[in-house]
């Protein structure tokens, strides 16, 4: 199986940025938040972007490890837990995931709630209507 984390699959159009947190839904599961637009699929299934703020995590270092966690969790759950159901229900998804605490947090805990953060937005994606494509 192929695991990695293509160019396209990173969350990078200001537009898009601007919409997903206009438009958005969210979720919680501390340490993590999740705000998450289902779209009409694009040049990939689902992009991401994740976001450590300064004014919590004050090292440089510290966020970047957060980072770094968090984007393992996503990229070795993310086939299983929410690009499978999203092939079936025919949607695209932006998720922009948001870090909350102020002390780090260690992988599997980053990795439980992010498990559980896919699964919340693939369950929301096979709830609604397939689109119709004109």
């Amino acid at each position: 199986m192929d695991f990695k984390l293509n160019k396209e699959e990173k969350l990078r159009s200001r537009t898009s940025v601007e919409r997903l947190f206009s438009e958005g839904k969210s979720i919680m599961a501390f340490p993590l938040r999740a705000v998450y637009r289902l779209r009409a699929p694009g040049e990939a299934p689902a992009q991401f972007l994740i976001t450590i703020p300064k004014k919590r995590i004050r090292k440089a270092v510290m966020r970047v490890t957060l980072r770094r966690r968090t984007r393992e969790a996503y990229r070795l759950n993310r086939r299983e837990h929410l690009l499978e159901p999203l092939a079936e229900s025919g949607y695209g998804v932006d998720i922009a995931f948001i870090y909350l605490d102020s002390t780090p947090a260690p992988y599997r805990v980053i990795s439980d709630k992010v498990i559980y953060l896919l699964n919340r937005i693939a369950t929301a994606a096979v709830e609604q209507q397939v689109p119709t494509h004109e």
